[in-house]
Order: structure tokens, then C-alpha cells, then sequence
């Protein structure tokens, strides 16, 4: 019987995303017939896992679940995580959802906005692949006013030297005195935190509006809805589209 990698198992069966995966199991919270799992693991399916003291997988028992992919108004304050490791309120708790689901990425603690949800592993990892080169589009508000240099210097790339990276060129445009649209195509970690410090801004708001084919519109802080079926339709076209470059 082929095995997998843990992590990958843990991401086909809904758990959370593989780099999600890849935390648990570090930190102790995987086993596998008993035994504490260690990073690198592989599986065939027919082990006992448990997660957090949960059963995945066949020892789970019941019916496969639903695909379900959930579009949220991430609050302020609000940390996307499983863990309750940053000792804030966590997403997963805050909505309380019938069925095991995780964020599609990540919107810092300090961030609001849309993030998307779901229980769909190969999904969120292809619309979370570095080199996938998907949408995402932010408001942002800064702490004095824009300028052209400013919004030029943004769109053709910051040079983030504690990360080593110049960043991607990207969408930039004007929206008020201290307010810009952004629209990267990168998700490197407080980026555009990063940018605005490099450049000598400091964010005071940032306000993710959409992601890939999905648009925030004007769903309730702290909200969410179901993804519409022409919306489910597009991004998994596109996320195959980036799995066949």
C-alpha cells in the first residue's frame, strides 16, 4: 500500500493546511499508533492518527464531509490559527462552524478583512503556493500622506533587506489622502507592513477586499457566508490551472 507524507495526509483529510500540519507535528500534537509523530512521517491511511487527541481518518469513523469553502470578514485582533498559542481569540473558535475547517493562508492578528475558509487541503495549498501568482487585494492606511514616489516605489518592488527579497511588482493606486489599493501576487510574511517601513510609512490599517475571484463586498465584520457556486466554480479552475504551470 503507497504512503504519503503525514502532512499531506493531514491536509487531504481537512485537518488544517500542510504548513499547519508541519507546526502540529513539531510541537507534539500528532501520533500515530501511539507513538509521538516527528516531521517527515509517512503514512498508508491505516494507522491510528490523532490530532490534538482528535482521530483522523478511518479511525474517525462516519461519512466523508462535505467540500466547504467559507468566505469571512476577519475582525482585528482575531489570530488565523488552530493553536491558541498567541493567547488571543482565534478564527476557528470565533465561528464555531459544524465541521473541522482552517484558513487559506494567513491575515496577521493586526490585519482585517476577507480570509477564506475551508476543509479542502489540496485547495488551499495550491491557492497558497508561492509561485502561483493568485490575486490579492488590500486597502491600506498609512500614518502621513502619499505621495507619487511613494506609490511608484510600491508598485515596482521593495527591497525587504530582512528578508533577503525584493518583491514582486505590483497594482498600485491612490484612494485617498494616506489611503492606497494594493494588489500583490506574493504573500510574504507583514508584507506590506514591510514595504511601508522600508519606504519610511508605518500602516495603521490594512483591509483585505478579495482573493483570487472572491470580493469581501459588504459582509459583516466578524461575518461569513458560503462561497457561491460560481464562485467555487472559478477558484478551482484557477488553482488547477497554477497546479498544470
Amino acid at each position: 500500500m503507497e504512503s504519503i507524507r503525514l502532512n499531506k495526509y493531514l491536509s487531504q483529510k481537512g485537518v488544517c493546511s500542510r504548513r499547519e500540519a508541519d507546526r502540529l507535528i513539531s510541537g507534539g500534537k500528532v501520533t500515530i499508533d501511539g507513538r509521538q509523530a516527528r516531521t517527515g512521517d509517512k503514512v498508508t491511511g491505516q494507522e491510528t492518527v490523532l490530532c490534538n487527541g482528535v482521530a483522523v481518518g478511518p479511525a474517525a469513523g462516519g461519512q466523508k464531509a462535505k467540500p466547504v469553502l467559507l468566505v469571512v470578514n476577519k475582525p482585528r485582533g482575531v489570530v488565523c490559527t488552530t493553536s491558541h498559542k498567541d493567547r488571543a481569540p482565534n478564527i476557528v473558535d470565533m465561528l464555531q462552524y459544524p465541521c473541522r475547517i482552517y484558513p487559506v493562508g494567513r491575515l496577521d492578528k493586526d490585519s482585517e478583512g476577507l480570509l477564506l475558509m475551508t476543509n479542502q487541503g489540496e485547495l488551499a495549498n495550491q491557492i497558497m503556493h508561492g509561485g502561483s501568482m493568485h490575486e490579492k487585494e488590500y486597502l491600506v492606511t498609512v500614518d502621513r500622506p502619499l505621495n507619487p514616489a511613494f506609490l511608484k516605489k510600491m508598485g515596482e518592488g521593495v527591497e525587504l533587506k530582512e528578508l533577503g527579497v525584493a518583491t514582486r511588482p505590483c497594482r498600485v493606486s491612490m484612494e485617498g489622502k494616506k489611503i492606497f489599493r494594493i494588489v500583490l501576487t506574493q504573500g510574504l510574511n507583514r508584507q506590506i507592513r514591510r514595504m511601508c517601513q522600508a519606504l519610511g510609512y508605518r500602516v495603521v490599517a490594512l483591509k483585505r477586499v478579495r482573493i483570487m475571484n472572491i470580493h469581501l463586498g459588504k459582509l459583516n465584520v466578524g461575518g461569513f457566508r458560503k462561497a457561491t457556486p460560481r464562485e467555487w466554480e472559478e477558484i478551482m479552475a484557477r488553482a488547477q490551472e497554477s497546479k498544470n504551470v
